[in-house]
């Protein structure tokens, strides 16, 4: 199946779960990263059960504190 990650469509297998794409994907801090599929947030809770389907655009989101 065909999903876009981080606005590069890839190839992957049918049934593919998040944390599997994760882990593909080589995500650094993969506690930390807020993921986002077809423009919305999944819920920390929902990660580990999310399947991936054909069309489905993924992105990886990473928030950093600092400034002054």
């Amino acid at each position: 199946m065909t999903i876009t990650v981080a606005g590069e469509k890839k190839e992957y297998k049918e049934g593919l779960t998040l944390p599997e794409l994760i882990e593909l994907e080589d995500v650094e801090t993969p506690q930390y990263v807020t993921v986002s599929i077809n423009d919305e947030f999944v819920a920390t809770e929902d990660k580990e059960k999310t399947v991936l389907k054909e069309g489905d655009s993924v992105e990886f989101l990473y928030f950093m504190g600092g400034g002054q």
